[in-house]
């Protein structure tokens, strides 16, 4: 019940930040329109080529400072279990939540049908399954043992509080993101 509730509220927290940044988008199409386009970009195209933008730079006193990328989200370049991942920020969700291919390339083993539910969405019941992650690693800030989900749609990966929170602040200030 309580990792139900907490990929629930993971998940409505993404797609709330998803729904608000395609509100603020002038457009002449319709809401449901626009909203379901920015959908299928960040979870879609799954190719390397097309993500988005944005990334991590280390300061040599450890702050790790991220750039807003063009789709107005910051992006961090992450370690899981030493695999490099390009996982969105989402200072809203609780815990984080890996792409299938991020989980394969981070050597986390799962099921082939992973069809638990881990949360609800809009479009209803969320699947995917429930992971320890030995460690992930942002800047030279490494958290072991880290629970998570590995979601059975999606492409992006999605970088928590069960990480942010290790932090002593986290600030935006601009198109800056500042982990200290």
């Amino acid at each position: 019940m309580g990792r139900t509730f907490i990929f629930a509220i993971l998940a409505f927290g993404f797609f709330s930040s998803m729904l608000m940044r395609c509100a603020s988008l002038p457009s002449a199409r319709g809401g449901d329109e626009l909203f379901n386009e920015r959908v299928r970009e960040a979870h879609l195209d799954s190719s390397a080529d097309n993500r988005p933008s944005g990334g991590s730079r280390v300061a040599d006193d450890g702050t790790v400072e991220i750039q807003r990328s063009s789709d107005g989200h910051f992006y961090a370049d992450v370690q899981i279990n030493g695999a490099p991942v390009h996982a969105l920020v989402d200072t809203g969700a609780t815990g984080m939540a890996l792409s299938r291919d991020d989980a394969r390339s981070a050597g986390v083993a799962t099921s082939i049908g992973m069809n638990d539910v881990v949360g609800e969405g809009a479009d209803g019941d969320v699947r995917g399954e429930y992971v320890t992650l030995d460690r992930v690693s942002v800047g030279q800030k490494t958290v072991e043992h880290v629970d998570a989900v590995v979601l059975n749609s999606g492409q992006l990966t999605l970088l928590g509080q069960s990480v942010l929170s290790k932090f002593d602040s986290v600030e935006i200030h601009g198109d800056t993101m500042v982990l200290r």
